[in-house]
């Protein structure tokens, strides 16, 4: 599943001379004309956006000076890229169902700030009293700009603190200064006020541990290598925001957000106590029991407090604090909030949580368990598609969502699943050139045979969680078509068949995955990888393949996708995704490192064109296939799912490799002169 980075402050961009004010303006089928229908997706927020300025105004009489405009995160209390429907506030006040944006609302103008993963997707849900920004294109202003050219001196900017990330206040505070304008905090949520019809409650589930046999590790032992952290770092607490890693600290999963399996929670960690704040009717006697939360009395247990309680409680324990690890921004993970922040100031000692990296490196246990999650999955995902293919050839009608339909209820069938890690995205045609389409009622579309589809989706399970994109012809693709999913392919095979030292950083292995596009002069919105979790995020911090991204290296013990995409606007997508373990290179003397696959399931044959494809790339293919067939295809007819296995079958092909480009195979490989490039540029720079 493709996602940039969450809170990256935007790049300076210098405007060119140009107008500031008619940026955002060129939108799809803005303004509306009377004979041309407006997108089904489109949303008319306009009631939305008057209550809010109500609210902006009220809040000059009730509470003190003006607020002139008012920014909208789409984060939650906790900074997660998934949130709970009742904190979608920025969906709510834009129609923008994306996972990450940013918007500005002044008295006069309305504009939201998104990445180019979703700039086609945000251009038709947005109504056209929106200004759309397109971060990263030239000429686009960031916030900051934006809102300085819209102000004057002394004018007032009002945000939730507890919504937005400290980096990314600081950030704007500190440019907005530079003009005079106030950035303040505005403690009762001002969309909140405008929400007050439908808006969804959180649930009530039960919480659930899991077994130190499956986690490969107990949270005694996991308390006690944050606290060596803590001590090496002279801090005396760590106050632990994001629910992915709360989740994986405790050894415990909930149900709390739609997809992702986190309880809504905070934690703080001392040499002497843990506590955690969460609702505590979500924890059941089984979960008190494990954490040892009735008769606590140790370091090694969980005292709880009620959800609320957070504020007053860190508030009044932090003075008896000199020190406290509070985190800040990495790839997918945006820190702690302004509110958190504040509580302590003058003894924040700012860094990425020490648990990020310790979550990232997986156990044997853990290690395992995705190897064997992921089998489990490619199983059911070839029955799923065998069943799908079946139905179309006889004639029956498949749409976008019957597929999703169909991928979710196999994965939910199986004993072992916990769900499914993200709403499965099936693209048909046009909607394939939207990265995070997902199919709804309005949208849904019939599948056909004239165009490729789409497939992005994944499961949890409790000793994993899987994310596979495929893409499938029903019927006899172009040679474009063609020509554009071997590339893609060709792009994944080269990084993941890299061999790179481990110092080296993981932005300068991109080129690999992208170059064979960059042939064609084409490209994709989004990074080439992201890290996934055990049983948690599917998109799991520090882990990034992507040239804009910090410079990080990758380690021995890391999952991570590798996802190569090409898109063509209004016409059809391709988007091809594994995940991959990071492993030592076997036969080096020095730490070298490569990529093994985890994911197991075939690529669509009719698509590729193997005279592209060079020597070592056809080597993969067919290794790929023979390890798919004795992993896959051995476990289909053990549980006699005959549909998937000879579906399975007819794809796995062995490539011939032509005799003039086996005697090629000794020259310097497009991989290795890539990195060489890489590494050389990033010597130079450094």
């Amino acid at each position: 599943m493709v996602q940039e980075s969450l809170c990256k402050p935007p790049e300076v961009i210098d405007g060119f001379g140009m107008d500031l004010k008619e940026i955002g303006t060129d939108r799809k089928l803005c303004p509306p004309m009377k004979d041309i229908p407006q997108p089904k997706v489109r949303v008319n927020t306009s009631a939305h956006l008057l209550s809010l300025r109500k609210s902006m105004v009220n809040h000059t009489v009730l509470k003190g000076p003006a607020i002139d405009a008012y920014i909208i995160p789409s984060f939650d209390e906790h900074q997660s890229e998934e949130v709970h429907p009742r904190d979608r506030r920025l969906k709510f006040m834009s129609g923008f169902s994306g996972n990450y944006g940013f918007a500005v609302v002044t008295a006069t103008k309305a504009a939201l700030w998104v990445s180019g993963l979703d700039e086609l997707q945000a251009d038709l849900e947005l109504s056209c009293d929106w200004l759309l920004m397109k971060s990263g294109h030239p000429g686009v202003p960031t916030i900051a700009e934006w809102v300085k050219d819209e102000l004057g001196s002394g004018m007032r900017v009002g945000v939730d603190p507890k919504i937005i990330p400290n980096t990314q206040f600081e950030f704007l505070q500190r440019e907005l200064n530079n003009a005079s304008i106030i950035l303040d905090q505005i403690q009762n949520n001002l969309v909140d006020q405008s929400w007050v019809k439908n808006r969804p409650l959180y649930p009530i589930h039960d919480a659930f541990f899991i077994p130190t046999e499956i986690a490969g590790e107990s949270f005694q032992a996991k308390f006690e290598r944050v606290r060596r952290t803590l001590r090496s770092m002279d801090c005396d607490a760590l106050v632990v925001t994001a629910l992915d890693e709360i989740a994986w600290l405790l050894n415990i999963r909930a149900w709390d957000l739609p997809h992702s399996p986190f309880l809504r929670a905070y934690l703080a960690i001392t040499e002497s106590q843990v506590l955690l704040y969460t609702d505590e009717k979500k924890l059941p006697q089984s979960v008190r029991t494990y954490l040892r939360i009735d008769y606590c009395t140790s370091p090694l247990c969980v005292r709880v407090k009620e959800y609320e309680k957070v504020w007053n409680d860190l508030r009044n324990i932090g003075l008896y604090w000199t020190r406290v690890w509070l985190p800040s921004q990495i790839a997918y993970s945006a820190g702690v909030s302004k509110s958190i922040h504040s509580l302590f100031r003058d003894k924040q000692f700012n860094a990425p949580s020490p648990i990020i990296e310790m979550k990232a490196l997986k156990n044997e246990i853990e290690m395992k368990g995705m190897r064997d999650a992921h089998v489990r999955d490619a199983v059911i995902f070839c029955d799923a598609l065998a069943y799908i293919e079946d139905q179309y050839f006889r004639g029956e009608l498949i749409s976008e969502q019957s597929i999703a339909s169909t991928l979710d209820t196999f994965r939910k069938e199986n004993t072992l699943s916990r769900g499914i890690s993200f709403d499965s995205v099936v693209a048909y045609g046009e909607h394939a050139a939207l990265p995070h389409y997902n199919p709804s009622n309005v949208t849904n579309k019939v599948v056909g045979s004239d165009n490729p589809v789409l497939i992005d989706s994944g499961g949890h399970y409790m000793d994993g969680t899987t994310d596979v994109s495929r893409t499938i012809h029903l019927g006899s693709p172009t040679a474009e078509q063609i020509q554009a999913y071997t590339l893609t392919l060709q792009g994944m095979i080269r990084l993941a068949t890299a061999v790179f030292p481990a110092h080296l950083h993981s932005n300068q292995l991109d080129i690999l995955a992208r170059a064979p596009l960059w042939k064609l002069g084409r490209d994709y919105p989004h990074s080439t990888g992201h890290g996934i979790g055990a049983f948690s995020s599917v998109h799991e911090s520090p882990i990034e393949l992507y040239y804009r991204s910090d410079q990080r290296p990758l380690k021995k013990g890391y999952f991570t996708s590798i996802e190569p995409g090409f898109y063509k606007e209004d016409e059809y997508g391709i988007r091809l995704e594994d995940i991959f373990q990071v492993v030592y290179k076997a036969d080096t003397e020095e730490q070298y490192l490569t990529f093994e696959p985890v994911t197991a399931v075939p690529f669509e044959p009719k698509m590729i064109d193997i005279d592209l494809l060079g020597p070592e790339e056809i080597r993969y293919l067919n290794a790929y296939n023979q390890r798919i067939a004795d992993m896959v295809g051995s476990e289909l007819k053990r549980q006699k799912k005959m549909a998937g296995f000879y579906w399975l079958e007819k794809r796995l092909l062995t490539y011939d490799i032509p005799h003039s480009k086996a005697n090629n195979a000794g020259l310097v490989s497009p991989q290795a002169f890539l990195l060489l490039v890489a590494f050389l540029c990033s010597f130079l720079m450094y």
